[in-house]
C-alpha cells in the first residue's frame, strides 16, 4: 500500500553555515563597526542574536533571513522571540522550529478528512504518516496541502509504493 510522511525539518548543517555567513557581515558592515553583534547557535537548536540596541537586532534579523534563503531555509521554521535589554546590551531569542506541532497535525488530518480522499492520516510523534491505495490519492493530499497555509514548511518524505 503505497504511503509517504509528512515532515518539517530544518537542515541544522545549512542554518549553522548561514550563521557564521551573517556573523562574517557583521564584522565586515560599516554600521556595525566597533559594536559588539554576533549571532549564537545554542544546543538546543536556538539561535541567539545580541547587539547594543533594538534597531541593530532588527537589522541583523534581515542579513540572517537573507543568507537562510540562499542556503534554501525557508525562513517559516523562525520563530522570532521578544527584545530583552539589560542594559547596555540588547538580545533576541530564535528558535528553529524542528517536527510539526499536534495542533497542527491535527489542523492537516481535519483538512485531509473534509477532502473527502481516500487515505489515512496517522500522527507518529512529530510527523504524519499518510497511506492510501493508490499513488494518486497521496498525489492529491500533497497538492492540497501545498495549497494550504499551516505556517511551516513542510516537506514530503519516504515515498513509497
Amino acid at each position: 500500500m503505497p504511503s509517504f510522511d509528512i515532515v518539517s525539518e530544518v537542515d541544522m548543517h545549512e542554518v549553522n553555515n548561514a550563521l557564521d555567513q551573517a556573523n562574517r557581515e557583521v564584522g565586515t558592515r560599516f554600521d556595525f563597526k566597533g559594536i559588539d553583534a554576533s549571532f549564537e547557535l545554542n544546543k538546543d537548536s536556538d539561535i541567539t542574536v545580541t547587539a547594543e540596541a533594538d534597531f541593530q537586532i532588527q537589522q541583523m534579523l534581515e542579513m540572517l533571513r537573507s543568507k537562510m534563503v540562499k542556503r534554501g531555509i525557508d525562513i517559516k521554521s523562525l520563530k522570532e522571540g521578544d527584545v530583552q535589554l539589560v542594559g547596555q546590551k540588547a538580545s533576541m531569542t530564535v528558535i528553529v522550529q524542528q517536527g510539526i506541532e499536534s495542533e497542527i497535525a491535527r489542523k492537516i488530518v481535519k483538512s485531509v478528512k473534509e477532502a473527502k480522499l481516500k487515505v489515512q492520516t496517522a500522527i507518529q510523534g512529530d510527523k504524519l504518516r499518510v497511506t492510501g491505495k493508490k499513488r494518486d490519492d497521496l498525489q492529491q493530499v500533497i497538492a492540497l496541502l501545498k495549497e494550504t497555509s499551516l505556517g511551516i514548511p513542510l516537506q514530503y518524505d519516504n515515498f513509497r509504493d
